[in-house]
């Protein structure tokens, strides 16, 4: 039998906006809920709050009016944390200091019944050294929401040193009933979406940091080559750059500075300065009124070619093969399989990026035209193309090129040559840090992948990303940016290691 029924009473402290937001979720469920907070009136606040949101979905046709009333019906306001002793269930989601936690979960201790289960919102603070000063540190589980909460599908359920796990998974069951996508994982630094994020914010930091693209070509080929919804600036902009940075901060130190995790003096500067993001007014991009956002670096028009010669298998680059067909360039293909994929227009030489930088992978091929093509999330729908021609390569080559992807309607951005470039490079560390977060038994593959699609939007999970594209490639991907770099950030994970050694594609 599940020990929470929607007769079952939950209680939320904290009437903010991941509060307020965590009531109306349980309230939706058909749940009676109670909402505590100890600034005076702020739990009527929060409740007014919701009440609002919801009459806009009215207003729109996403509800009716007795459906939001009966909703709000359900949310109780309360004065005193006493007044919580009935609920079966109570979610914390307050400031995060570790003391101020302990201190009301010990308070909840003496209130509520011995079986009641106490749940942390907590990003970012070990569910285990929260649990220290318990009684009942059995009865403690993490139940992380992403903001908005009732818009949000992730909950990441996150089990201490001393959860019970069948405590862990009744919350599991609870938020899936919920309509929540929830994931079962171990408190380790960042959990889940906070640790396998870090490589989108910085990629992004590194690549800009060496010149090799400016800020708004960077976000255009996440958003428009990659899929992602924001690119990281525009990301980190939105997020607020006292969070971010603090957030990594946070599990590099965690993590007894892991290179891996290494903070960007870039950020650091912006926080430093207080450009912000969004809420100051300026941050990577400028917020304030009258100002223009910068455009992406897009390649000027130049003539198709009428004829390519493909040799080898072009993986997850092969769709472009009949969109070129359909733009009426010939495709001629050799019975050449031993050589990697790539594509010759005269002299030039297109390739997909491995990691290497197309300088030294013209020189190792002994291909001086060659240009690099980056990673897509889908060749066929995507909008633009990066390009990183070899130092070498002439203006005619990389004119080819540029003509060649245009005459199928992408817009091309010429960004300086960089091990990587700029989808591949962050998909395949995302990808790796979620096999590391596997290897090091803090969830299952399946669960990196619903976190990253339901916790921060990404388009593909990512490890479901380089299976698509091969395990074997992706190690290529890192062993060649180790070889540029010499540094420990670009390590490969022993599991990925380990499944590319097992026969894994």
């Amino acid at each position: 039998m599940s020990r929470f029924t929607t007769d079952s009473i939950i209680a939320v402290i904290g009437a903010g906006t991941m509060g307020a937001g965590i009531a109306q979720v349980a309230a939706s469920a058909g749940h009676p809920v109670l909402l505590f907070d100890t600034a005076a009136g702020a739990s009527q606040r929060g409740i007014d709050n919701t009440a609002k949101g919801l009459s806009r979905q009215v207003s729109r046709g996403k509800m009716s009016q007795q459906a939001a009333d009966e909703l709000i019906a359900r949310i109780t306001p309360v004065s005193q944390m006493t007044e919580l002793a009935p609920a079966a269930l109570i979610i914390e989601a307050i400031v995060e200091r570790l003391d101020i936690k302990q201190q009301v979960f010990g308070q909840l201790e003496e209130i509520c019944s011995a079986d009641a289960v106490i749940a942390t919102n907590t990003s970012s603070i070990s569910v285990t050294a929260i649990g220290a000063t318990l009684k009942r540190p059995q009865n403690l589980v993490g139940m992380h929401f992403f903001n908005p909460a009732p818009v949000m599908k992730l909950v990441e359920v996150i089990s201490g040193l001393d959860t019970d796990p069948q405590i862990a998974n009744d919350i599991y069951a609870l938020s899936a009933s919920w309509g929540k996508q929830p994931v079962l994982a171990k408190s380790t630094p960042g959990f889940i979406v906070n640790r396998v994020a870090r490589p989108f914010y910085a990629e992004g930091l590194r690549i800009t940091q060496e010149g090799a693209a400016d800020i708004a070509t960077i976000d255009a080929l996440m958003r428009e080559c990659g899929g992602f919804r924001m690119g990281p600036f525009e990301l980190m902009d939105l997020i607020g750059h006292d969070v971010n940075y603090a957030v990594t901060c946070s599990v590099f130190d965690a993590f007894y500075h892991d290179q891996r995790f290494l903070p960007s003096l870039i950020q650091k500067e912006l926080v430093d300065a207080g450009h912000l993001g969004r809420k100051t007014g300026r941050g990577f991009y400028d917020y304030s009124e009258g100002a223009q956002k910068p455009d992406a670096k897009t390649a000027a028009p130049y003539p198709a070619p009428k004829s390519i010669i493909v040799e080898g298998e072009l993986g997850v680059a092969e769709p472009l093969l009949a969109l070129f067909e359909q733009a009426g360039i010939q495709v001629e293909r050799t019975d050449n399989d031993e050589v990697e994929g790539m594509i010759t227009i005269g002299d030039a030489t297109l390739m997909l990026s491995n990691g290497q930088f197309t300088t030294m992978r013209a020189s190792e091929t002994m291909r001086p035209n060659l240009i690099n093509f980056d990673l897509a999330l889908d060749y066929t729908r995507s909008t633009r193309i990066a390009l990183a021609p070899a130092d070498q390569a002439s203006d005619e080559a990389i004119q080819a090129a540029i003509g060649l992807f245009q005459a199928i309607g992408k817009s091309v951005s010429v960004i300086d040559d960089i091990p990587g470039m700029v989808v591949m490079r962050t998909v395949c560390m995302l990808a790796n840090e979620g096999f590391d977060a596997v290897n090091q038994q803090v969830c299952d593959e399946a669960a990196v992948d619903i976190a990253m699609k339901g916790g921060v939007n990404y388009p593909c999970g990512p490890i479901e990303w380089v299976n698509n594209l091969e395990l074997s490639y992706a190690l290529d991907v890192l062993d060649n940016l180790m070889d540029a770099y010499g540094e420990d950030r670009y390590r490969a994970s022993p599991l990925l290691l380990r499944k590319v050694a097992g026969g894994a594609a």
